[in-house]
């Protein structure tokens, strides 16, 4: 049985190693993005399992990006969930109203991405 991928998403480069050590060590395949952009154009080549998308990015937001993820036929299947420093209760339901299934909070606790790892591979 092949590896479940998933893409982790975030312009900061120590947020990004911080969720790909959490990713990997759970035993799951890493694909990483920094930009909203490279998120949709990687989502569309690599086909990953479930999508960690950070939202305050340069060029296309996660917002943006979940939008086009899961509006578009080929990826729509593939749940998005936003990892951000924006936590209120109206980012949560705007995220909600983009496609995403869930919104975790900054700084980043692991047993949280664990539990969405489990929840929707």
């Amino acid at each position: 049985m092949a590896m479940k991928k998933v893409l982790v998403v975030d312009d900061t480069a120590a947020q990004l190693q911080q969720m790909k050590e959490i990713v990997s060590e759970a035993g799951y395949q890493v694909i990483t993005a920094t930009t909203g952009r490279e998120a949709v154009e990687k989502t569309k080549a690599e086909k990953p399992n479930l999508v960690f998308l950070d939202i305050v990015m340069d060029d296309l937001d996660g917002y943006g990006a979940c939008r086009e993820i899961t509006q578009d036929e080929e990826t729509k299947e593939i749940p998005v969930v936003f990892v951000s420093t924006k936590n209120q209760r109206a980012d949560k339901i705007w995220a909600e109203k983009q496609g995403a299934k869930a919104l975790i909070s900054k700084p980043i606790d692991s047993v949280e991405i664990i539990k969405h790892l489990d929840a929707y591979i």
